[in-house]
């Protein structure tokens, strides 16, 4: 209660009767008057001036009372006033929120970008928006169906704005579900207290085929004269006003493609499938910030080829030798001719016809030329070189549009029908020491052959027939003369073989046509006479191997090395020890293996005097020991393709620097902190492999390191720590690194 004066009054909504406030007067007013704003629930006591309401204020009806309070004397005179008194009505949650729609539909595209929306549900609340009453929030209760464990779609708590998650984006096909139902709640007081009032409405949602797709291969045909650019497909996004561009797979010097901002792709000028047969190239859009919105597309284009290139004869002029004798029928030779148009098509397939034959004697038909592979044969008869030693053809080539001639030389050869005769049938004998070098000539030969000169007929191969068991002359032919040349070709030794009884014969790389054999003419005696020299020592074996292990100790016999002298002398020393890594045996140091050097080879020199020595060779294989860790042996880092859905896995390979003598075997762990196996986990596929996967799908768009240890099988066993880079990025259609 008070005097009576201006006031401000706040008062929740409802609540029914109730007193508000007691004027008191002040003489001579006796009474009070209220005028203004009363709808019929506001009034005033008029003897004790009780302001006071007769039922319950209704925020939504009328948020504000403005009021007019006076008072008055016995005769109704105003005393004092009008005084204003204004009352506020204030808000209580008494309204829940209201969806604008029972029931909601919308379309999503198969691979929209996450978080994009493709609709948006609005609920309204008559509360006051400038209190907790009417702040609404968003939620998704249910979502049917829901084949996996998180939802494909979210909606924005505020604006009610609905989009695909990111599982939605990767796995929304309309081929698997092509409908969902999801059931959106709202609710009033922000959602944070109990007794916030919820309302819901149904959400009926359609997937569609995505737009956003590559097109099928773009066939081009080449060399074409239409007016560039020429529209070849057309790509489409999933959402509006992108930016269409293309992106290069292949390092070109330029790329003969573009888009425009409608999703059309142009070839901007004539191709040639000679140049090249195939192009690959991305279409990406991206926002006006610069970041892509879908996936890259793969566009591949296919050069069709046109006949625009002739036949070419591969050679200037093809040269064939045919034997006289040969028989009607015989393949003699080929023509070849290639064609750059594309290979096993219509385009490239050539065929040949003999145009002419010179000279046409005895016949103008000798020769057929099968008509699809360019095979001559001889068409009857056999050739006569004392009719014609020479015939010249011109062979038709064509495709379906062009022509060319391909000119052949056919040279007809003498067949072998004389033996080679020696000019005398005993060379008497040749005297040499023991000690001559080997390829020294010993002793020239001649034997004549009457068949054409510089052929296979005429040309004269000797050899020792009888007398040299063990190959220790050569005779070899002056290819100009047919002079024959007999050489050392193995050392001599007077203690073996003091005396050789040769029979040498001559004979021709060409087969003797029927009818005629070789004959005493082509046969030659000689002996030779070994003079014996006084000879170094001679070892045991040529070669000594042996093997050890590359720790074995300083002063370890690794081998025993034997020698004799061929005419008996026992005075035979050590000389010296020679080779790359002789001073590891000389200096007796440690043996070390390496990568690089398995194995060792030195020369141990003997002799009975300072001419006479030899010398011979010691193979020291070093035996591994393993003192090398495994390491990781890897073509590329492994990536996960962001972002991360679970199930991917990447391969490493693990391989040793030491000799691997047995099979090798590696194991494969992470490093025993809670990060890395809060993160990752690490299985084996065989001996040398394993799989790295991911645990969760939470991975930011980066590089991380990943501590692997790897250890072997070697005795002892060998361990080594490796940080393994693992990057997590923005992936192609083709599921590589963008």
């Amino acid at each position: 209660s008070g005097p009576l004066k201006d006031m401000d009054f706040s008062i929740p909504e409802g609540g029914g009767m109730r007193f508000i406030y007691q004027f008191i007067s002040e003489p001579p007013a006796v009474s009070f008057r209220v005028t203004g704003e009363k709808d019929g629930i506001i009034d005033i006591v008029p003897k004790t001036g009780i302001l006071y309401l007769n039922g319950s204020l209704d925020w939504e009806t009328k948020a504000v009372h403005r009021l007019q309070v006076e008072s008055l004397d016995e005769k109704g005179n105003i005393v004092k006033g009008p005084y204003a008194v204004t009352i506020h009505v204030e808000d209580i949650n008494d309204n829940p929120p209201k969806f604008d729609q029972l029931k909601y539909t919308g379309v999503v595209r198969q691979n929209s970008r996450p978080g994009k929306p493709f609709m948006q549900v609005h609920a309204t609340d008559r509360d006051d928006p400038t209190t907790p009453h009417a702040q609404l929030t968003y939620s998704i209760l249910h979502h049917f169906p829901n084949p996996y464990s998180e939802m494909l779609f979210q909606i924005d708590n505020v604006t009610g704005a609905i989009s695909p998650s990111k599982k939605g984006s990767a796995y929304l096909d309309p081929q698997t579900q092509d409908t969902f139902t999801l059931v959106v709640a709202v609710k009033d007081m922000a959602g944070k207290t109990t007794n916030a009032f919820t309302s819901s409405a149904d959400v009926i949602i359609t997937v569609k085929e995505s737009l956003w797709k590559a097109p099928p291969t773009i066939h081009i045909q080449e060399n074409s004269t239409q007016v560039h650019p020429v529209n070849i497909s057309q790509v489409q996004s999933n959402e509006q006003g992108v930016i269409y561009d293309l992106f290069e797979k292949e390092k070109l010097p330029r790329l003969p493609f573009s888009i425009d901002q409608n999703g059309v792709i142009y070839v901007t000028e004539p191709l040639d499938r000679e140049e090249k047969e195939t192009y690959s190239f991305f279409a990406i859009t991206k926002d006006n910030t610069g970041e892509l919105v879908d996936k890259p597309l793969n566009i591949h284009v296919i050069v069709e080829d046109i006949n625009d290139n002739p036949p070419v004869c591969q050679q200037a002029l093809t040269i064939i030798e045919v034997q006289e004798n040969e028989g009607g029928g015989s393949n003699i030779g080929t023509v070849f001719a290639t064609d750059s148009d594309k290979k096993d098509t219509l385009n490239s397939r050539l065929q040949f016809k003999i145009k002419s034959q010179v000279p046409g004697v005895p016949a103008s038909n000798l020769f057929f030329i099968q008509q699809e592979t360019g095979i001559l044969q001889l068409t009857g008869s056999s050739l006569n070189k004392r009719i014609a030693s020479n015939y010249s053809l011109e062979v038709l080539v064509t495709d379906r549009v062009f022509q060319t001639i391909c000119d052949v030389q056919i040279h007809v050869i003498d067949t072998n029908d004389r033996i080679p005769i020696f000019e005398k049938s005993d060379y008497d004998s040749v005297t040499v020491a023991e000690n001559v070098t080997v390829g020294t000539v010993i002793l020239e030969i001649q034997a004549t052959d009457g068949d054409e000169p510089a052929t296979g007929s005429s040309y004269i191969i000797y050899q020792v027939k009888e007398g040299d068991p063990n190959h220790t002359f050569i005779i070899e032919t002056n290819p100009e003369t047919n002079r024959g040349f007999v050489k050392i070709n193995k050392a001599l030794d007077f203690e073996e073989a003091p005396v050789y009884n040769l029979v040498i014969n001559a004979t021709n790389p060409e087969p003797l046509v029927s009818g005629v054999q070789y004959n005493s003419s082509s046969l030659a005696l000689f002996k030779v006479f070994v003079t014996n020299v006084d000879e170094p020592p001679v070892f045991h074996k040529t070669v000594y191997n042996t093997e050890v292990s590359e720790d074995i100790p300083v002063n370890t016999l690794v081998v025993t090395v034997e020698a004799y002298d061929p005419e008996g002398d026992s005075k035979i020393v050590l000389k010296e020890v020679q080779g790359k890594h002789a001073q590891y045996l000389a200096c007796r140091k440690r043996l070390l293996y390496k990568s690089l050097i398995s194995w060792w080879k030195v020369e141990v020199w003997w002799g009975d005097n300072a001419a006479q020595k030899s010398k011979t060779t010691v193979v020291l294989h070093l035996r591994d020991v393993n003192d090398n860790p495994p390491r990781l042996v890897m073509d590329h880092p492994p990536f996960f393709c962001y972002p991360v859905m679970g199930g991917e896995r990447a391969l490493i390979q693990a391989t040793d620097d030491d000799e691997q003598w047995v099979f090798s075997a590696f194991t494969f762990s992470l490093v025993d902190d809670m990060n890395t196996r809060n993160n990752w986990e690490i299985s084996k596929v065989n001996a040398t492999h394993a799989y790295l996967s991911p645990k969760h799908a939470n991975f930011e768009e980066k590089v991380y390191s990943v501590p692997v240890i790897i250890k072997d099988n070697g005795k002892p066993p060998l361990e080594r720590k490796v940080d393994l880079e693992v990057n997590v990025c923005k992936c192609s259609s083709e599921n590589s690194c963008f």
